[in-house]
């Protein structure tokens, strides 16, 4: 077993209607739940309650049609937070997808609190030599196959194999020291609302 996933973790990928946490809403959300050996993999279409721009259509593959046809995250809200609780979250760009997370979760009256490992950091120091760590250079530096990049669960599962891959490249040991060492460290200062 990895020894970063020793814990119960999730590694979550959301969809969105764009980029402003406060204006925009979650169209999908992906999740790799990991509790020693077993792992299981969840996704769920959400309606945001608002048009998805045609280049969010255009990346993702979601149209309004589809999101329409699904439930909003109020519907989905308690069976989320029941399955995140208690687990180290995983996400590339983590303050995006928990800053999501912990927004829509209070617009519904529930608190989200986690600690939350960014993946993209954690390739930094586990892979310096190389100039960038988005999830598209993971993928193809790390020759991982994907058929469908930008869907919530694909991306999620891509993030499952890059630590997966860094795990077998480094070690166990070292993948999990250095994600200590990230969540050792305080939370950067950010723009966000005080309350996120």
């Amino acid at each position: 077993m990895n020894n970063l996933f020793a814990q119960p973790c999730a590694i979550v990928d959301l969809e969105t209607t764009g980029g402003n946490i406060a204006r925009d809403r979650i169209t999908e959300v992906g999740m790799v739940l990991i509790d020693g050996e077993r792992v299981e993999r969840l996704s769920w279409l959400v309606n945001p309650g608002q048009p998805i721009p045609p280049f969010i259509e255009n990346m993702t593959g979601i149209s309004n049609e589809m999101a329409a046809a699904a439930p909003p995250f109020s519907a989905l809200a308690d069976d989320l937070l029941s399955r995140l609780q208690g687990r180290l979250l995983l996400a590339h760009n983590a303050r995006f997808d928990y800053g999501f997370l912990k927004n829509e979760f209070r617009r519904q009256g529930l608190r989200f609190q986690a600690r939350a490992l960014c993946t993209v950091k954690l390739s930094r120091r586990l892979y310096p030599q190389h100039f960038k760590h988005s999830l598209d250079s993971l993928i193809a530096r790390h020759g991982i196959a994907m058929p469908e990049r930008h869907r919530a669960l694909a991306d999620a599962e891509a993030v499952y194999r890059f630590i997966q891959i860094a795990s077998a490249e480094l070690g166990e040991d070292k993948v999990a020291h250095e994600a200590s060492q990230l969540l050792s460290q305080p939370a950067e200062l950010s723009s966000l609302p005080a309350d996120l």
